[in-house]
């Protein structure tokens, strides 16, 4: 019975796909897509190029997983900041946690979301374009608060909630560039604190 039990359950990867996901992620995040070679990724997941494409597909296809993850997890700030009670409280937890998150001596600086593929040739262009649409989406779904903002009362009714948008996420993008560049976390949230004092800008 024993046998027949190890039969069926078939051989283990041999690593835990999860590890190895969060340290691709960290190597796309801090060398970008096109920079994250196929040997930097499998040597930082202690795996080989074989496992990769088993466990992953293709480095595009592990770059997708990556961002996902991200999105899950040092990113998931901004999920957390749209349900915050204010128009007011959303953007200070948004500004916050994007200088933390892009601070952190615990991971690479700046913001994987906006660094990874800037600008890319042929072969990144499928990741830019995703990269793009997720921007896209964080300032969609950032308009969408506002307008419900509005909707409350929260906002005066002649906001413009896709400016404001517009105006928070390119603030934050331009918080993990200066992140990367190594502007100290305290500079950085002296600049959000001065965008702050002029909210909501109408």
């Amino acid at each position: 019975m024993g046998t027949k039990k190890s039969r069926s359950i078939g051989r283990p990867r041999g690593f835990d796909t999860d590890e190895a996901l969060e340290r691709a992620m960290l190597v796309f995040w801090e060398h970008g897509y096109e920079g994250a070679s196929l040997a930097t990724l499998t040597e930082a997941m202690g795996i080989s190029t074989t496992s990769m494409y088993a466990a992953f597909g293709n480095k595009e296809e592990l770059f997708r997983k990556a961002l996902e993850r991200y999105t899950e997890g040092p990113s998931a700030y901004l999920d957390r900041a749209l349900r915050e009670p204010t128009a007011l409280g959303a953007v200070t937890a948004i500004l916050t946690g994007t200088i933390l998150t892009t601070t952190s001596p615990a991971h690479p600086r700046g913001c994987m979301g906006v660094q990874s593929a800037l600008a890319a040739g042929d072969s990144g262009r499928t990741v830019r374009d995703l990269l793009v649409a997720w921007r896209n989406n964080g300032c969609s779904s950032l308009r969408q608060r506002f307008e419900q903002a509005v909707d409350d009362g929260d906002l005066p009714p002649q906001a413009d909630p896709a400016l404001l948008a517009r105006y928070v996420t390119t603030l934050a993008f331009g918080i993990a560039v200066q992140a990367a560049s190594g502007v100290s976390r305290a500079e950085l949230q002296a600049m959000a604190d001065a965008a702050l004092r002029s909210w909501p800008l109408c």
